[in-house]
Order: C-alpha cells, then sequence, then structure tokens
C-alpha cells in the first residue's frame, strides 16, 4: 500500500462538541480518519504530540486565554513540517493573513461546504497552500493596499499591551499585570495610539475587534 492509499489521519481542535461532530463525520465520510477531538489549545498540543496527525484542522477561538495561533506557534516550533488548517467563524482580513504567516496550510469559515474542508486537509496533506476563491481574493486585496493592522504594525510587547487597552485595563491595571511601571505603560500606550492612528477608548475596542484580537 502505498501513501496516497492510506487515509489521511486529522486531529480535529474545537471547544463546540457539535461542530466538531459534524466536521469529524463529514471527514470520515470522505476516507479520513479522525484520530482525536482536542478541546482546548493546550489539549490539541498534548494530542498532536502523541498522535503525530497528516494534519491539524484547528479553531482559533476558544473561549481561553491560549488561542488556536498560540497553540499553532507552539506546535510548530516543536514540529516544524506540521501541517494545520485553520477554522474560525471569523473572516477579518488580518485575522486570515496571520494564519497564513504563521504557517497555516488552509483558513476555512466554520459555514463552509464540507467539501471545501475535505479539499482544504487533502491539499494540507500534500503540503499545498489551499485558497477558498473569496480567501484568495481578500488576501489579493489586502497585499495591494498594504496592512495597516494592530498585527503588522506593533511589536509583541506593543500588540499585547494593545490588546489589554481594548478590553478597557487602564494604564496602572496593565502596568500591574505586566510588573511594569505605569509610567513605562502610560509611554508605550501614547505610542501605540499615535501608529494606529486612536484615541478613544470605544476606537481601539473596535479595532481589536475589527481584527480579531478580542471577542466582540
Amino acid at each position: 500500500m502505498n501513501t496516497e492509499e492510506k487515509p489521511i489521519r486529522v486531529l480535529l481542535a474545537d471547544d463546540h462538541p457539535i461542530v466538531m461532530t459534524g466536521f469529524a463525520m463529514s471527514l470520515s465520510a470522505t476516507g479520513m480518519e479522525v484520530t482525536g477531538q482536542a478541546r482546548s489549545p493546550d489539549e490539541a498540543q498534548q494530542m498532536f504530540a502523541t498522535l503525530q496527525p497528516d494534519v491539524l484542522v484547528m479553531d482559533i477561538r476558544f473561549g481561553t486565554e491560549l488561542t488556536g495561533l498560540d497553540a499553532a506557534r507552539n506546535i510548530l516550533k516543536q514540529f516544524p513540517k506540521a501541517r494545520i488548517v485553520f477554522l474560525s467563524q471569523f473572516d477579518q482580513d488580518s485575522l486570515i493573513k496571520e494564519t497564513y504567516r504563521l504557517g497555516a496550510r488552509a483558513f476555512v469559515t466554520k459555514d463552509c461546504d464540507p467539501a471545501d474542508l475535505a479539499s482544504a486537509v487533502r491539499n494540507a496533506h500534500r503540503d499545498k497552500l489551499y485558497f477558498l476563491p473569496h480567501i484568495a481574493e481578500r488576501l489579493a486585496n489586502l497585499s495591494v493596499r498594504g496592512d495597516v493592522s494592530p498585527q503588522s504594525q506593533l511589536d509583541q510587547r506593543g500588540l499585547e499591551i494593545f490588546k489589554l487597552m481594548a478590553e478597557g485595563l487602564t494604564n496602572a491595571e496593565i502596568a500591574e499585570k505586566l510588573n511594569l511601571s505605569t509610567k513605562t505603560i502610560s509611554n508605550i500606550s501614547q505610542s501605540i495610539k499615535e501608529k494606529l492612528g486612536v484615541d478613544r477608548q470605544a476606537y481601539i475596542t473596535k479595532l481589536a475587534v475589527r481584527h480579531g484580537l478580542i471577542d466582540p
């Protein structure tokens, strides 16, 4: 039996059991083998290391501090050849671009046709990128326009502080959380506002939601 005849082994990671069961059934119907179903980013990392699946299908949002993107980064550090397909009910431009920049093979929305998910998994297994037509168009437009998202404009520390600002924390609260001085946070937050062209709290929160950094 050659490699092509072996069923593709897929690990699913999503915190909605009904959604995950539906995807498991649709993938199994195409002859793929769903080797496991993780319900948190931590569990996804542990199961990936144990099961060594051909493809990981990972949700982005889990309602926990750790996201699917965080888990994928950790997995790719340990397993650089990991093939990951991201799922999300959100399809913001910056979120789509971030998944591909991270090293994903595909990005599909949760309302996609099951056949599209199966195609994404097959292409990922062959180590090929897979783009749904509307995703490809948006990525092309984003490339032409230039990326002005917080993810592209801020470094890692700045992005971390921006997310806390968007959640409504004061400079003093952010300083305490990050174990930094209030003056340092004040200077960084002012720099963030200038870089992103926002000043009011409502604008900061809306910007973070629009780019998939915090939940609506």
